[in-house]
């Protein structure tokens, strides 16, 4: 996700709405070993289920890569639509999910979707990062139905380690002011501890070194003992309101 997020802050983004994730495009197998490693004890899962639940719901995951989150959505939501803009890995999307839901090519500030069509978006760590956002949210907002959510979950870099090391790659990054942006757009927040777990040390290292600067991965990999890895991620959820819909 770093290297995206580097890019969404203007670090060579191009002017096109759809912002390049150089970790998942080009190296997608070690990208689906840091999925899996990632939130190793079910903390998200567990705070999304509490505050933006999905089953019986119609649901869309924004900037769904090549799907990895689209099972545990279809396990009790009435229908699952990932969307995803690389076409790579929205062929990758639909070979993981099958018939078990639908994949569309699109970006986030022009969803294929209808007006009031689903109940719940779920963005995780794509395109949601912060101000400059505004045109997603939009687009969030006229596809969600009365009383439905947009449930955002992105990485927390006031939280060491790994926080650490993202404001050493984007140092003029301010976690202040993205959770100030998000507070006044209506979300609330809630902070999560999690764990990422690796097989081994070479899959831990093939994943820092796909998420941040060499300089920069090199300190991490070194910072590292072990294969646990502590991670902080921040959850804003916001409701469409009925009466304004």
């Amino acid at each position: 996700m770093t290297r995206a997020f580097r890019r969404a802050l203007g670090l060579g983004a191009p002017p096109d709405p759809v912002i390049p994730s150089p970790n998942i495009w080009n190296w997608p197998d070690v990208y689906e070993q840091e999925n899996r490693a990632q939130d190793a004890d079910g903390v998200i899962w567990a705070a999304l289920r509490a505050e933006a639940p999905w089953v019986g719901v119609d649901v869309v995951d924004v900037g769904c890569g090549d799907g990895h989150h689209l099972p545990v959505f279809a396990d009790g939501a009435a229908s699952v639509v990932g969307v995803e803009p690389y076409a790579p890995l929205v062929a990758r999307a639909r070979e993981r999910v099958g018939d078990r839901a639908r994949v569309l090519r699109g970006g986030a500030t022009a969803l294929p979707l209808p007006d009031a069509s689903v109940d719940l978006v779920h963005a995780r760590t794509a395109y949601f990062f912060g101000p400059g956002c505004e045109p997603g949210l939009a687009e969030a907002q006229r596809v969600l139905r009365p009383g439905g959510a947009i449930a955002i979950v992105d990485l927390d870099a006031s939280v060491a380690p790994y926080g650490n090391w993202m404001r050493a790659d984007v140092s003029h990054y301010d976690p202040g002011r993205v959770e100030r942006f998000f507070e006044t757009q209506g979300f609330s927040m809630r902070r999560l501890a999690t764990q990422w777990r690796f097989p081994d040390r070479a899959t831990l290292e093939a994943v820092l070194r796909i998420e941040f600067s060499r300089a920069v991965a090199d300190r991490a990999i070194a910072d590292v003992r072990g294969l646990d890895l502590p991670v902080g991620y921040r959850l804003h959820v916001r409701r469409k309101d009925v009466r304004r819909a």
